[in-house]
């Protein structure tokens, strides 16, 4: 997985001249508030014609170091949509048990426009500025930049102070709209080691020196001064494109350019060094250790007794399981608040039947433990959190079940009313997890799914000579195919969703309609049986009929169009899909001409398509079948994957033609 990661641990290219004297707030032109476009992305609505950053430290005699956090943007308005950046928002964190919370506070925000060739500023006032509370860790600062119109360029400035100096905030260098120039500066006192990463394949170039320096402060009334080397680093980097939305990704977020800094070593004077450099084995033994977690798992008095009893009376082991976890599933009611520790403890939560993901999923451990089957928590970072390269107790926000069974492991979570054992909400398929023993040692566990979910799709299609198409559809949908489509669908009324289908049909008629396994029997396929008929399905010209192969499920256009590929291509899951059609021939006619057949097999069969169409007395037999063996893909993958998506979209979209006898 780490290669489809644009990831630099202080791999940053050196050059002398770093300069951030060209790019000061305050310092518009007229030729940048007559600038139409963007000079380099046309489509851009918006760009950042600098971003200039800088973090060095402050002393207190009562606390010791903290830090200040400084960000200059500058943004050029070139579009309508360009509008909504004059809206700017930062979080920061007031949720610390031993630290004061931080602050945050905007300045300098002016909006610069052209009035009959003068540049005319307008200041934010304080009616322009909000703070809001987004929960009990988190509160966000909010300006909004007064008369920005189209053409408009805008300045603001805002310094973020922390007690918190073991992680920097991340320094974005990359954007929905363009980047011209950014540069990010580091005064870091020589007590500090951080390591710097870089993510998102940005060229950055880099100088660091030592350099003399101070702190005044004071203590019992009198004015001190601690002398003091720091560490000046430098980070500069120009004509970062727009970070941009391509199919079949997981989450944006985790491409990003940006710089991190992770606190390694505190070396104080007189003080013992202090290596706070982490494995995912300590992150697991730390988070095991709090009493939100792993004590939580030694409860087990919740439990009634009379329920232990039933558990044990199915002796199949597998059975029994399943019979625990829908147990669990039906009786806990999830509060929608992810997490790995427990709010209010699993004894409370279940007499409530309600709790947050670690309770329901630590009622389960429990119950499965005390039903006889090995079970532990497995720490999981969700797909909106982010891969968890790097070892840090953030790197996981979330934590499911694995039971083990002769020698083979079920991964499970309770908190959602369509999952199964080894089916996992979408969200946490989400490359591995890290599974603590009861001992508090950990191993790194694969979430990826080892088998594919299938689709099969079954049609008897008969052709009247007026055009008109009908027949029988039977639709089979396994694993995760089947809990996409329930989650989708379960609690919709079957109106509405024939009407869907109809509508993408163009307005065929759908009759009979059956669906088996929908909200019961889930463990079983999801299967659909109807009729339909459609007067749109084929087009009849100079006497000959013309139809696509898979009538209505033809894929009409290749997601792939870009030229390159930037990020992975990240599909969720195996999947096989199959089509079966047997297409009646109308009395009087016969089959002129048919697609040809595509076989396509990648390396090491990761992807797979076939597409073949044969002719048996009065009927066409088709079967395709598209496998995509891997969940993710690497950006080298991106011209198979392209070439694959463009043979399936021309074998689907050539037409069968039929002409009278």
């Amino acid at each position: 997985m780490f290669r489809f990661l644009l990831i630099g641990i202080a791999l940053f290219c050196n050059t002398i001249s770093i300069n951030a004297q060209d790019y000061e707030l305050g310092k518009v032109t007229i030729e940048e508030l007559l600038e139409k476009a963007h000079p380099k992305d046309s489509s851009a609505s918006a760009a950042i014609l600098f971003k200039k950053g800088k973090t060095h430290f402050g002393y207190k005699a009562d606390g010791g170091f903290f830090a200040y956090h400084e960000c200059e943007v500058k943004i050029k308005i070139y579009k309508t949509e360009g509008l909504k950046w004059a809206n700017q928002k930062i979080r920061f964190y007031i949720g610390y048990e031993n630290l004061n919370s931080d602050k945050l506070e905007f300045s300098n925000a002016v909006t610069y426009n052209l009035e009959n060739g003068t540049i005319v500023q307008t200041k934010l006032d304080n009616q322009g500025e909000f703070k809001n509370k987004i929960n009990e860790y988190w509160k966000e600062k909010t300006i909004t930049l007064p008369n920005v119109k189209v053409g408009s360029v805008i300045e603001y400035k805002y310094v973020l102070t922390t007690e918190n100096i073991i992680k920097f905030p991340d320094f974005d260098v990359q954007y929905e709209i363009p980047l011209n120039h950014f540069y990010y500066k580091t005064e870091i006192p020589e007590f500090y080691i951080y390591k710097p990463i870089s993510i998102g394949g940005i060229m950055i170039q880099s100088d660091a020196k030592f350099k003399e320096a101070s702190k005044s402060y004071v203590n019992f009334g009198q004015r001190n001064t601690l002398y003091y080397k720091q560490i000046e680093s430098f980070y500069t980097g120009k004509d970062v494109p727009a970070l941009k939305e391509e199919p079949y990704i997981s989450n944006i977020e985790n491409y990003r350019g940006q710089i991190k800094h992770e606190l390694e070593i505190i070396r104080l004077p007189e003080r013992p060094i202090r290596d706070l450099t982490i494995t995912w084995e300590g992150v697991a033994k730390t988070i095991f250790e709090n009493e939100n977690f792993g004590k939580q798992l030694g409860k087990n008095n919740f439990i009634p007794n009379d329920l232990k009893k039933t558990f044990m009376l199915v002796e199949d082991k597998n059975d029994r399981l399943n019979l625990v976890f829908k147990y669990v599933q039906n009786f806990m009611n999830w509060d929608e608040n992810d997490g790995y520790y427990v709010d209010k403890g699993v004894v409370k939560a279940y007499k409530d039947q309600t709790g947050n993901v670690a309770e329901i999923n630590f009622i389960l451990i429990s119950m499965l433990r005390s039903a006889g089957i090995e079970a532990n928590p497995v720490l999981v970072s969700t797909i909106q959190n982010g891969l968890p390269v790097f070892p840090t107790r953030t790197g996981f926000n979330y934590v499911i079940a694995a039971a083990e069974i002769d020698g083979k492991q079920v991964l499970l979570d309770a908190t959602r009313k369509y999952t199964l054992p080894n089916i996992l909400p979408f969200s946490v398929l989400n490359w591995k997890g890290r599974l603590i023993k009861k001992d508090g040692t950990s191993q790194e566990i694969e979430l990826d799914p080892s088998t594919p979910s299938k689709e099969n799709y079954n049609l008897m299609v008969k052709i009247d000579p007026d055009g008109i198409v009908s027949g029988k559809v039977a639709i089979q949908r396994t694993d995760y195919n089947a809990y996409q489509f329930r989650i989708e669908n379960a609690e919709k009324k079957e109106e509405s969703y024939l009407d869907k289908i109809e509508t993408e049909w163009g307005n065929a008629e759908i009759s009979d309609y059956k669906v088996e396994n929908l909200k019961t029997n889930i463990k079983d396929p999801v299967v659909e049986n109807f009729s339909f008929s459609s007067n749109n399905a084929l087009e009849i010209i100079g006497g000959k009929i013309f139809m696509k192969p898979l009538l209505f499920f033809t894929t009409d256009k290749n997601p792939f169009k870009q030229e390159e590929r930037k990020m992975p291509i990240y599909f969720g899951y195996k999947n096989q899909e199959r089509f079966n059609l047997s297409i009646e021939i109308p009395k009087g006619y016969v089959v002129e001409s048919t697609p040809k057949p595509v076989k396509i097999v990648s390396e090491e069969k990761r992807m797979i398509f076939s597409f073949n169409i044969s002719v048996i007395d009065n009927k066409i037999q088709i079967l395709s079948i598209k496998e995509i063996n891997n969940s993710t893909f690497a950006t080298e993958d991106y011209e198979m994957i392209k070439e694959v998506f463009e043979k399936i979209v021309l074998s689907q979209n050539q037409k069968i033609v039929l002409k009278k006898a």
